[in-house]
């Protein structure tokens, strides 16, 4: 699984800032109990010196006997501080110091694999990023409203629009749920304002919930970046080439708006890598264009379309534009 190195960045500070917030509330309660019960920090320095004395005789070879009676001693002095505690009204408990995570001791890593714990914030860094990036509501696909859709089939294919949309949204809904290696990449298709944008936010919001990398930008945007990392246009050609690097490598890459772009051979050439280096690694796509097929065949290369039309599964959206639909109610 690849980690966007931006998001994960983030995570890991919200990590670090959730650390020092705990050890700052410890260090509020070491300091109330030192207060209230003075022995107890008397109690803390010796228990101190204690394991330092254990640890200095582990390596001696003649000192199981004395050893045995420092660990007694040892004992003895967190009976008192239990006592202690008790005594000036705290739990025994209240200065246990324990981890916020108990299965990776608040490192972020069991083993080799990202923690639970980290995880949680680095889908949280990437459902903040997709949210900006949208630019939409909560959308989901239990508010995905197909009777906006004509239910009259159509003269050419004997279908109605509706019906159209609800293969496609159980499409949707299943690829979601289901996204991962053995996932198919998408090309939606069809006329503005039948849902493209929507299902593809819809689909980007499940699948990175499961922690998978969510990459969401427009044809635009992504064809500047490229432009960016080649022709050193901005100043900082390294962020250019990060951000180009994302598209490349993240699990799943949503293109939306192909077709808005000024097409040159410069983006058709970015397109081409774009959807060659994922197929080629095995990382997932979904493309969105209000272009038909043929309308794709003559702006792009045959290249790209045998790409597309062979190892995508195509979605052809049908019906009247639903935005308009909504603003007239």
């Amino acid at each position: 699984m690849y980690f966007d190195g931006k998001l994960l960045a983030r995570a890991k500070t919200a990590f670090s800032e959730k650390r020092r917030q705990h050890s700052e509330q410890y260090e509020t309660r070491l300091r109330d109990v030192y207060a209230r019960a003075p022995r107890v920090r008397e109690l803390d320095r010796e228990i101190m010196e204690t394991m330092s004395d254990l640890i200095r005789l582990a390596l001696s070879p003649d000192a199981a006997g004395r050893i045995d009676d420092i660990r007694i001693k040892n004992l003895e002095l967190q009976e008192e501080r239990r006592g202690e505690l008790l005594r000036a009204g705290f739990t025994e408990n209240y200065l246990d110091d324990d981890n916020l995570c108990p299965k990776c001791g608040d490192t972020g890593y069991a083993g080799t694999e990202m923690c639970s714990c980290l995880m949680e914030l680095y889908i949280e860094a990437q459902r903040g990023s997709l949210s900006n990036l949208l630019k939409l509501g909560d959308e989901t696909f239990d508010s995905f409203d197909l009777s906006y859709y004509d239910d009259t089939p159509g003269a050419d294919t004997g279908i109605s629009p509706r019906r159209s949309m609800e293969i496609i949204y159980e499409t949707c809904v299943e690829y979601a749920r289901k996204f991962g290696k053995k996932s198919m990449n998408l090309f939606f298709n069809g006329a503005p304002g039948l849902g493209k944008t929507f299902l593809s936010a819809c689909i980007a919001r499940v699948a990175a919930e499961s922690g998978c990398s969510v990459v969401y930008d427009t044809s635009s945007s992504v064809f500047s970046k490229f432009e960016d990392a080649k022709f050193s246009r901005t100043g900082d050609i390294d962020e250019a080439r990060n951000e180009t690097s994302r598209y490349l490598e993240c699990d799943l890459l949503i293109l939306d708006d192909l077709g808005t772009e000024m097409t040159t051979a410069f983006t058709i050439s970015a397109l081409y890598e774009i959807i060659n280096t994922r197929l080629l690694a095995g990382r997932k796509t979904i493309v969105s264009s209000n272009l038909t097929v043929n309308e794709m065949r003559r702006r792009y290369s045959e290249q790209i379309m045998s790409r597309l039309e062979g190892e995508y599964q195509v979605l052809t959206f049908r019906g009247d534009d639903i935005r308009r639909k909504r603003n007239a109610l």
